[in-house]
């Protein structure tokens, strides 16, 4: 069954977030992984429709990486949440 992502009729407060390829640590920063897996079409148009709906730019994402599962790609997205 398929499923399209639909955005959400309710306001969310969301956490301030830092788009920095730094790998410096600080006490209130959050390193956070969001990571797809599938095809490498699923793959690609999962990260463009993320994109139309504001979430990352495509070039935010890693390049398709193989995964352990043949003809199965992944790809990483970063981020880093201030948590306080």
């Amino acid at each position: 069954m398929t499923q399209s992502f639909v955005a959400t009729t309710f306001q969310t407060t969301a956490p301030l977030v830092i788009n920095n390829d730094s790998t410096e640590t600080t006490p209130d920063r959050e390193s956070v992984k969001v990571v797809i897996y599938g095809s490498k079409r699923g793959v690609n148009n999962t990260i463009l429709t993320l994109y139309k709906l504001g979430f990352a730019q495509v070039n935010e994402w890693s390049p398709l990486l193989p995964s352990s599962n043949p003809g199965e790609v992944m790809s990483i997205l970063t981020r880093h949440i201030l948590t306080t």
